[in-house]
């Protein structure tokens, strides 16, 4: 039986940006991975984030908001998060992972604040999400036996 790649999505208020990338690395990854998203914060759903995934064909409508702390004591293959730590001081640090990503999507709700349409902000950040975890998704996925490769390899 091959190991799932355990990876955590990680952001401030876990309302929108984790949880895309988590529902695109399900859509995408199959069951290769073992994933989870989570917050500093449990923030509300953004219902612009549901509306902007039912657009590319996913429904994250039940998921649910999660603070970090539960997984506090897990070990993770990865840690991604999806914050910009300068700029969103809340985003937190997770001690339990072998390797750590960054993915530096920019915050529907900063953008919304610099001017942007929130609309306009989730989608942009969908797309970057979207792109992101299609290269994870090629990077970690074994041709051969159409199973993720071990983070350990």
């Amino acid at each position: 039986m091959a190991i799932k790649i355990k990876v955590l999505f990680l952001c401030t208020e876990n309302s929108c940006r984790t949880q895309m990338a988590e529902a695109f690395l399900r859509a995408l990854g199959g069951d290769e991975f073992e994933i989870v998203n989570a917050g500093a914060e449990a923030g509300r759903l953004d219902p612009e984030a549901i509306a902007a995934m039912r657009e590319v064909g996913i429904d994250i409508s039940s998921a649910r908001t999660k603070m970090v702390d539960p997984y506090l004591r897990e070990r993770f293959h990865y840690v991604i998060t999806l914050c910009d730590r300068e700029k969103e001081r809340s985003c937190p640090i997770f001690p339990g992972a072998i390797w750590r990503q960054k993915w530096h999507i920019e915050s529907p709700a900063g953008l919304q604040k610099a001017g942007l349409d929130h609309g306009v902000a989730v989608r942009h950040a969908r797309d970057a999400i979207q792109h992101h975890v299609a290269e994870f998704v090629e990077k970690h996925h074994h041709p051969k036996s159409g199973r993720g490769k071990s983070a350990w390899n």
